[in-house]
């Protein structure tokens, strides 16, 4: 798949992080890029190089009219602010399955880490048991579940695992913009991870990078293809925010997260109580194994970290674009 003339490819989740990233990615390389959105007008106006269509993922029938004649799905969609995901997340997804396997589409899937348990630490390949304590991380289980027997019933897949997002794009919700104060020069630095302990974050250029070259080698991949990334390893929880401090020059204050307001919150609020299932990640030494990709890829596209904490911070409205 490495001749992209006329390819077109459907993104839903084109206005989130990584749904957008994938997309931009795909269009400098030559794709016709489609985007499913409930409002499509107002999108069109933030991204006017995509095509639009006016749609919802929930319906099968948006999907499926979407999907005409595209080549490739990257089913980047999630509910916005960790709301509904038991009633929304694989309902959506089915219907991708479905309008991938009447027009013959490969699916991309962006993966994460919440499929695994503490079971599975310090060291996690593609293979290690998927035994997840989290609502989140049982839904991305038997999302995978699903996409496999896509697989084995004649549509493509590529799953793509990584750590924490922060870059370009990243949702509000994401931790880095909980670290700073978005739209601010960055004074105090609030860091979620406890020293000595890992933990994975994923530079969401370098990620959209990872499924745009697996998908020009799509063809040489096994129908199920399931990657981890390395991405940015903070293997002492301290590389994040002395990034910061080097990038913004800045003798912010480094503080603690304050994980005590969480149970207090998580009754009322729905973020809260998704950020409390996920502290687990955040007290446990933890590391993705990226041999496959290596193997596969030759290399992992990385970006050195302080240039993308700069882009993050930019992003964010904490430094002035250059």
């Amino acid at each position: 798949m490495t001749d992209t003339a006329e390819k077109t490819a459907l993104i839903l989740g084109a206005t989130g992080g990584i749904g957008g990233a994938i997309a931009r990615k795909l269009l400098a390389k030559g794709w016709r890029i489609r985007a499913l959105n409930r409002d499509a007008a107002k999108a069109a106006q933030k991204a006017p190089d995509f095509e639009w269509i006016q749609g919802d993922a929930m319906n099968a029938g948006d999907v499926l009219r979407a999907a005409q004649g595209a080549e490739l799905i990257v089913h980047g969609v999630n509910p916005p602010g960790y709301r509904d995901w038991e009633k929304l997340v694989l309902p959506m997804l089915d219907n991708t399955v479905a309008a991938a396997r009447v027009v013959g589409a490969r699916i991309v899937l962006p993966g994460t880490v919440y499929n695994f348990g503490p079971d599975a630490f310090p060291v996690l390949t593609e293979e290690s048991p998927q035994h997840p304590v989290t609502k989140k991380g049982r839904i991305r289980v038997e999302m995978e579940k699903r996409l496999k027997v896509a697989a084995e019933n004649g549509n493509s897949v590529i799953i793509v695992r990584a750590g924490d997002f922060f870059g370009p794009g990243a949702t509000g919700n994401s931790w880095f913009s909980a670290m700073v104060t978005p739209g601010k020069p960055v004074k105090t630095i609030k860091n979620p991870t406890r020293y000595g302990i890992g933990h994975q974050w994923a530079y969401l250029p370098d990620v959209a990078e990872t499924v745009v070259r697996l998908v020009e080698r799509a063809d040489q991949l096994p129908a199920f293809a399931v990657y981890h990334m390395d991405g940015h390893f903070d293997h002492d929880g301290k590389q994040i925010v002395e990034a910061i401090k080097r990038v913004t020059g800045s003798t912010a204050k480094i503080t603690a997260f304050p994980w005590w307001i969480v149970p207090l919150a998580a009754p009322f609020v729905t973020l809260m109580r998704e950020v409390k299932e996920m502290r687990y990640l955040w007290t446990e030494k933890m590391r993705m194994k990226n041999d496959r990709l290596v193997a596969t890829l030759g290399e992992e596209p990385h970006t050195d970290l302080d240039e993308g904490v700069r882009q993050a911070l930019i992003s964010l409205g904490c430094l002035p674009a250059r």
